[in-house]
């Protein structure tokens, strides 16, 4: 058996982590032996969570997932180019969710761009299952604030904080 570790990169703001992110997640423990979960500093988004509030969330759900799957799996803040990120981790492989095919244009742009940044990094897509497909983070955010019950969107922990968090 080789030494060497297939290292994957799913990338995202995760504002906050949803079950559909959870899902791409276990699967994407499948095809790696490491899965570093790049953790955007976007602050063109506009976060509801800190950073840390979301490294911290992630870190908590993923726990189980690790232990479960042998699949070693860290949580990586960045704020730089995503193929730059990827080399920072050493990651070779990209894992993108798509939900649906609108989703698709934008992502293979993106790989267009990646590809010709770094031709040695492979994106592979992944969709969820499909009760967790139509799942955003900023839809969630969104039923939580009008007082939507978020519970087939977000583990426990993370809609008690979010409804924490929207009540301030």
């Amino acid at each position: 058996m080789s030494d060497v570790k297939r290292i994957g990169l799913y990338p995202g703001t995760f504002d906050p982590i949803t079950y559909g992110h959870i899902d791409i997640i276990k699967r994407a423990c499948a095809l790696v032996d490491k899965l570093v979960i790049g953790v955007a500093i976007n602050r063109s988004k506009g976060p509801l969570f800190l950073l840390e509030e979301r490294v911290a969330m992630i870190e908590e759900i993923v726990r189980p997932i690790s232990q479960e799957s042998g699949c070693e799996i860290e949580v990586h803040p960045f704020e730089n180019l995503l193929i730059q990120c990827a080399k920072d981790v050493n990651a070779t492989i990209l894992i993108r969710g798509l939900r649906a095919v609108a989703d698709f244009e934008y992502e293979y742009q993106m790989v267009g761009m990646n590809r010709a940044l770094d031709d040695s990094v492979e994106t592979v897509f992944l969709m969820a299952d499909a009760k967790h497909q139509a799942i955003a983070s900023k839809l969630v955010k969104e039923i939580a604030r009008f007082g939507g019950d978020v519970s087939k969107f977000v583990a426990p922990s993370v809609k008690e904080k979010l409804l924490a968090k929207i009540s301030v």
